[in-house]
């Protein structure tokens, strides 16, 4: 597979505090992976471990303490404006509240012809309807239920899709969906993960999907990685990492997804660190304090990763 998007050792620390008693959090730490072209790759993990931090870097929102992100095999950082330009038309967002996307008083269309006008994608409106129709097309509307609109006229699946539909507009390689479907009612849920997935195979685009769902991540991913407290700390094939999973956090993730079976309770117990922060100003492992199987090196060192199965496990239990 050709790779999209390369992730090398990316790190994002902040300064907390006063300044004479500033605390340094790394909210994301050496973190490595690559996306194909095309594939659904899933970042995910419990609110605060660094997901969305990392897709905000690379969306160029926020600014990378070091590392490296190479879009196709070209360093973003160092890019020229025009070619920055040309990129980030290539890589589009949607984000998790439909409804803070659109400006309640303006008609959600002329985001659309905005968009398309700005970039000098159409140079005619009506250039402009055709291209909006087909990207509507694609998921799932059509141009009259969409035009002259705003935005407290559709329901949250319908502006969520409106959102995809207007990041499809540029025609992009890469979507970074930050938690898509955690707004959007249960019942409209699998139709906008269906819609990645349709992304993906008919018309080629590849998407890192963010989120805490497991099981919508097992659903829709080629390949995933779980991240805790800024570390990646199992990376590999979707089905693999969920269905066998060997890092300790990721058994736990995985044992607190319900089933529909009052014979099975709950049975495993939760150690907790005796805070957040102590996990992010850690020095050893960031999970050691929950981790039933914690040994003392956990706590003096930072483990490598462990190749297990197709699988990267960051954990001293496989070295």
């Amino acid at each position: 597979m050709k790779k999209l998007l390369k992730i090398q050792n990316l790190t994002k620390i902040y300064s907390m505090g006063s300044i004479f008693s500033r605390i340094k959090i790394t909210a994301v730490e050496d973190v490595s992976f690559t996306v194909n072209e095309p594939e659904i790759f899933t970042l995910a993990g419990e609110s605060g471990c660094g997901k969305t931090t990392t897709a905000k870097i690379i969306l160029g929102f926020e600014e990378q303490t070091s590392g490296v992100i190479l879009y196709k095999d070209e360093p973003m950082n160092k890019l020229r404006l025009k070619d920055r330009t040309k990129t980030l038309r290539e890589i589009q967002a949607v984000f998790q509240n439909p409804f803070s996307t659109f400006n309640p008083l303006r008609t959600v269309d002329s985001y659309f012809y905005e968009t398309l006008i700005n970039l000098r994608i159409v140079s005619t409106k009506k250039e402009a309807q055709k291209e909006i129709s087909q990207k509507l097309q694609a998921v799932g509307l059509s141009f009259e239920e969409f035009t002259q609109r705003y935005p407290s006229e559709f329901s949250g699946g319908q502006l969520q899709r409106l959102s995809i539909a207007r990041a499809l507009l540029t025609d992009p390689s890469l979507i970074i969906a930050d938690e898509p479907v955690s707004m959007v009612d249960a019942s409209l849920r699998m139709s906008i993960v269906n819609l990645f997935k349709d992304l993906k195979e008919k018309y080629g685009v590849s998407v890192i999907y963010i989120t805490h769902d497991l099981t919508t991540a097992y659903y829709i991913s080629d390949r995933m990685a779980i991240m805790f407290r800024g570390n990646i700390v199992e990376m590999g094939p979707a089905e693999e990492v969920l269905t066998n999973p060997k890092h300790p956090y990721t058994c736990l993730l995985r044992e607190s997804v319900p089933e529909p079976d009052p014979e099975k309770e709950w049975t495993t117990r939760v150690y907790l660190a005796e805070s957040e922060q102590e996990e992010y100003l850690r020095t050893g492992c960031k999970f050691v304090a929950r981790c039933p199987s914690a040994m003392e090196k956990c706590r003096k060192f930072n483990p490598p990763y462990f190749e297990v199965n197709g699988t990267d496990v960051k954990c001293f239990l496989y070295e």
